[in-house]
């Protein structure tokens, strides 16, 4: 028997499967080109370590979770960092007799005969661990520290400068073109990308202080301070990223934007480069954009109840205009990436308009807006329109020209999706009307406006009970009081209103102590239906809470995040920060 039908049974016998999945299992492994493993993770069928698991128990081997384990320098020393990762390897644990090595191919026998003939040399003996890819990562980012690996690439770049004094006699300052050129700098550059991708922020902050240039990345929404450099390094810092964005190196007194496309670990990742001149020196920030993944589905950001009904309700029309509205960084573009996701056949021509381009979505027409060439949202959506599109994605509502151009595309055919921004969803309507756009056309075409946040979600390895402050309680059992019974009961079974229970995250390595891990969407979603077109027709741009709530079940933000309070999601204070009251 293989080891492939081995693992199958054992998932059906352990109950990891059922008996419709591994008919599906089946037919895409006859397609080729994907392992069980494979198939298993992308349909998230099971988790990476229980997969592990069982895969240990068909190999005979004993199953390790190194996602959290320290290993000492010792142990990693064992295998240089250039074989662990080329053999797929590592030594998690040595004593004086015996190593622990961890592989996840069993079947690669090039990598046991590298560390046997490794541990022969040392006369120890070698004991075979399985683990997942995602725990081999993990230990492999251990052979080099953020900290170590910046501290090297600093001695480096002090001892280039001593070489320069001796030479020169005094303290000038390399070219420019000779200093984005010293390997230490480049060095602490790549470091400072790369351990951005790996720990999932979203933007780099490189920013000069009074005695010192301090590197923030934003996590989950949230700035953290990740390194100090000296201030003596900060400008050659600067020009190394203006370099390898195509900006002037000699212009510093204007704001620059460029762009960066890097592989890492065998992704593509787009980054946006924004400079800005402040007083002696340059910042930058960088917008970490990873093109290669796709967009999450509307359940996995957060979407559900009766706003998730309606949008999948309106997303069936085949003309009209459907808006995301929200703040900078409140996740509007991957809402609308979700819904195009979904309404994306093969009989539909798909054309976005977008700045910049965060997912590659097969078989839709994107472009990218260029408004330093004068290619903006508001000429580029003309020349959509002669494009023969079904569906048009704009990345933003920003002005009355693009706005009157989208309300007569949908008024013409077409389904148009765009973001606004407004605090709220019945804002959207008020902000059109600003824009000088007829009520009569706006109530004929608008159908949907999404209004979102994006809130921090509890971590679910250091999840615990929690008491909250009886000012958060009182806001609660205020809200709840105006969500309707049988809504509340729906998206909470079993909920017992004198009886809540709360959660936190108390911190643990896998949040980096912050309690929280990922983010989800906090939203309102109104349904323009046919009491509120009337209303919008007759001219009536402020459309007040009673006339919404007596046309629809409608569920304000706030009322939407403190269900994902009581659900268990996130936090209450996490809602408070978000959504202002």
């Amino acid at each position: 028997m293989s080891k492939q039908i081995e693992i199958l049974n054992l998932l059906i016998q352990e109950n990891l499967i059922s008996s419709e999945q591994l008919v599906k299992i089946k037919s895409q492994l006859d397609g080729g080109g994907k392992s069980i493993e494979d198939i298993l993770l992308e349909n998230k069928m099971i988790n990476s370590e229980e997969f592990a698991k069982i895969k240990a128990g068909v190999f005979n081997l004993p199953y390790e979770n190194l996602s959290e384990k320290k290993i000492s320098e010792q142990a990693l020393a064992v295998i240089p960092a250039e074989v662990a990762e080329n053999y797929k390897i590592v030594c998690f644990d040595k004593s004086d007799k015996a190593i622990k090595v961890a592989v996840i191919d069993p079947d690669n026998f090039k990598a046991m005969e590298a560390v046997d003939f490794l541990a022969k040399e040392e006369k120890l003996s070698v004991e075979y661990y399985l683990v997942s890819n995602q725990s081999l990562k993990a230990a492999h980012k251990q052979y080099k520290t953020f900290g170590k690996e910046i501290s090297s690439a600093l001695e480096k770049r002090a001892e280039e400068e001593k070489e320069e004094l001796k030479k020169t006699g005094k303290t000038e300052e390399k070219e420019s073109t000779e200093i984005t050129k010293s390997a230490p700098v480049s060095k602490i550059v790549s470091v400072i990308i790369r351990h951005a991708v790996e720990g999932g922020a979203s933007d780099i902050h490189i920013e000069p202080l009074q005695n010192e240039s301090r590197v923030r990345y934003r996590i989950d929404g949230i700035l953290q301070t990740s390194l100090i450099l000296p201030k003596n390094i900060h400008n050659a810092v600067i020009a190394r990223i203006k370099v390898i964005a195509n900006l002037k190196l000699d212009e510093t007194r204007i704001p620059q934007d460029g762009r960066i496309r890097l592989n890492i670990e065998d992704r593509e990742i787009d980054f946006r480069v924004s400079t800005l001149p402040l007083l002696g020196a340059e910042k930058v920030v960088m917008r970490i954009l990873d093109v290669s993944k796709e967009a999450p589905t509307l359940e996995q950001l957060g979407f559900q109840g009766s706003g998730l009904k309606t949008i999948l309700k309106n997303i069936k029309k085949t003309e009209g205009l459907l808006l995301v509205t929200g703040p900078t960084g409140s996740g509007k573009s991957t809402t609308l990436y979700s819904i195009i996701n979904m309404i994306n056949k093969e009989g539909i021509n798909i054309s976005t308009l977008e700045d910049p381009i965060e997912y590659q979505i097969k078989g839709a027409n994107q472009s990218q807006a260029k408004p330093e060439i004068g290619y903006t949202f508001a000429t580029g959506l003309r020349s959509l329109l002669r494009q023969d599109p079904d569906v048009i994605m704009v990345g933003e509502i920003r002005d009355a020209e693009t706005a009157e151009l989208a309300i007569h595309s949908a008024l013409t055919g077409h389904f148009v999706l765009s973001t606004l921004h407004t605090i709220n969803a019945v804002g959207a309507i008020t902000r059109l009307i600003d824009m000088e756009v007829e009520p009569f056309l706006l109530g004929s075409t608008l159908n949907t406006v999404i209004a979102q946040r994006l809130g921090r979600k509890i971590c679910l390895h250091c999840k615990v009970e929690a008491k909250i402050p009886k000012d958060y309680l009182n806001e609660i059992e205020k809200e709840i009081a105006e969500i309707p019974s049988d809504y509340l009961k729906e998206m909470i079974p079993g909920l017992d209103i004198a009886k809540l229970v709360f959660y936190k995250g108390k911190g643990c390595p896998r949040c980096n102590n912050s309690g929280y891990s990922g983010r989800l969407s906090v939203a309102e979603v109104l349904d323009i239906n046919e009491k509120l077109q009337n209303m919008i027709i007759d001219g009536k741009s402020i459309i007040k809470m009673k006339d919404i709530k007596e046309s629809q079940n409608f569920i304000t933000l706030k009322q939407d995040g403190i269900i994902k309070v009581l659900q268990g999601i996130t936090a209450m204070e996490e809602i408070l920060r978000i959504i202002s009251a």
